[in-house]
């Protein structure tokens, strides 16, 4: 690391322009929500501790806050995985299908295909919605196959929806999440309806895998470089991953796995301490956000740290701040009173607005907002934009830390994917300085890096280990080995 970017780590950017003609009483606001997001280091360390005591119970038993699930990927790929498979990605918008070939050496090429997937398919029924995947299934093999296929193609299915999955080719749907609300699915295992639909559409795709993005974003990230320990998602919503063996997972004894075997965690931490939120440093913001919310009482941790809710934190203190009377006084601040009418665009264009009377960031409100901002208000603003950012950043490095913690991981890359890991100005440099108050100059040895393409090439590697280890014999964690 080069002298520039070692001093940009240690030193996460905010805006050194001057406070002196902001007055007392807003400065008085300014000190206030300094107070109210500031995440410090000593309660940094102390959550950080108390998230390795909830993965700890949630490797033991059900009904942790942190559920820990087991996702029967059993180890990281050598490097040297070969061949060619499918794999399809189910977002929120689009469906995408991959043929990823495996090269060896940690590379790998790509063809992909998109299809965008129309709104009435995600509110429909079971049968409509698995025919709909296979026919985009049966398009691709068509277009890049000449409908030719000589033997069955293996699939890793990115499927990031809740699921119990006691094997990699199983997954019963505990709900639908990303605006699905699709029939006939909730409770039930989906393999067998998306294997139904590929047999009625005569499409030659064996499901080899089932996995979620944040998994495959590990496998991905391991398989290019192997230093690759964790995978984490900080996106509209935000998950860890990483490799535990199965020796320290009580709840899986039953299956009689040798103790050194490793079996990679699907840690679903967006839900953290739902059930003890005072562990975390809330605000009345956010205990405002999870009381409206479709779910109240869940996903905790996400919506204290997670771009679907950024902007909506952002929005109510600033609505509070003007019904106190300290800012935007005498005007309407009509679209400022609707629930989530700012997205974290808004916050990252505030913090990246480069002139010292913050010119952008009064045209940003103007714009978006309809609301006449002058100076000193606006500096209110950018500090409240950072501030949330900030606490974003710390606590999302404090998941990190903790499972550094409970793995025993002292220096390891961190492969990290999500809109505000890729997008939101400073996350990463403020992220390594809560690496730091935690473990010290140690915390620079925990880089968190882009991870590699989890939802596709990650489910592709995790297809391949699975059949690799079924031709071995070993089928721990496999329903229907015969069928792979």
């Amino acid at each position: 690391m080069d002298t520039y970017l070692l001093a940009l780590a240690r030193n996460p950017p905010r805006r050194k322009g001057s406070m002196a003609d902001v007055p007392k009483d807003l400065m008085d606001c300014i000190t206030d929500l300094e107070k109210l997001f500031t995440v410090d280091k000593q309660r940094i360390n102390e959550l950080c501790d108390e998230f390795v005591k909830e993965f700890e119970k949630g490797l033991t038993e059900e009904g942790s806050s942190i559920p820990q699930l087991p996702t029967w990927v059993l180890g990281f790929p050598n490097g040297e995985e070969k061949g060619t498979y499918l794999a399809l990605d189910m977002g929120g918008t689009n469906l995408r299908v991959c043929e990823i070939t495996l090269m060896g050496h940690g590379k790998f090429d790509i063809l992909q295909s998109k299809y965008r997937m129309d709104p009435s398919v995600k509110t429909s029924t079971a049968e409509e919605l698995f025919r709909y995947i296979a026919d985009c299934l049966k398009q691709f093999v068509h277009d890049h196959h000449e409908g030719v296929v000589k033997e069955e193609l293996h699939l890793g299915f990115t499927f990031s929806y809740p699921c119990d999955q006691h094997a990699i080719d199983h997954g019963i749907l505990q709900r639908w999440t990303k605006g699905f609300d699709v029939k006939g699915v909730e409770g039930v295992d989906v393999v067998p309806l998306f294997e139904a639909a590929l047999k009625e559409k005569g499409v030659p795709i064996k499901l080899t895998a089932l996995i979620n993005d944040t998994t495959g974003a590990l496998i991905a990230s391991n398989y290019a470089q192997p230093d690759t320990k964790m995978g984490v998602i900080f996106g509209t919503g935000c998950n860890a991953a990483y490799m535990e063996v199965a020796g320290n997972i009580p709840k899986v004894a039953k299956h009689n796995l040798p103790p050194d075997t490793p079996m990679a965690i699907n840690c679903e931490w967006g839900a953290a301490f739902s059930d003890r939120p005072e562990v975390l440093p809330r605000t009345k913001y956010d205990v405002i956000i999870d009381k409206e919310s479709p779910r109240p009482g869940q996903q905790a941790f996400e919506k204290m740290i997670a771009g679907l809710y950024l902007g909506e934190v952002f929005r109510l203190a600033l609505l509070d701040l003007h019904q106190q009377g300290h800012i935007f006084l005498g005007q309407s601040v009509a679209k400022l009173q609707t629930s989530y009418t700012i997205d974290t665009e808004i916050l990252s264009l505030i913090e990246l607005d480069p002139f010292e009377n913050l010119r952008e960031t009064i045209d940003v409100l103007e714009t978006k907002l309809s609301i006449q901002c002058n100076e000193k208000e606006a500096k209110l603003v950018r500090r409240l934009a950072e501030l949330i950012g900030t606490r974003s950043a710390r606590l999302s490095a404090c998941g990190v830390a903790a499972i550094a913690k409970k793995a025993g991981l002292t220096k390891c890359k961190v492969g990290a994917d999500g809109s505000v890991f890729n997008l939101y100005p400073h996350f990463k440099a403020r992220g390594a300085e809560a690496l730091r108050d935690i473990f010290g100059d140690a915390g620079d040895d925990i880089d968190i890096i882009h991870a590699e393409d989890g939802s596709g090439v990650g489910a592709a590697l995790i297809a391949a280990l699975t059949l690799e280890r079924v031709k071995a014999g070993n089928v721990a964690g496999v329903l229907h080995p015969k069928d792979i």
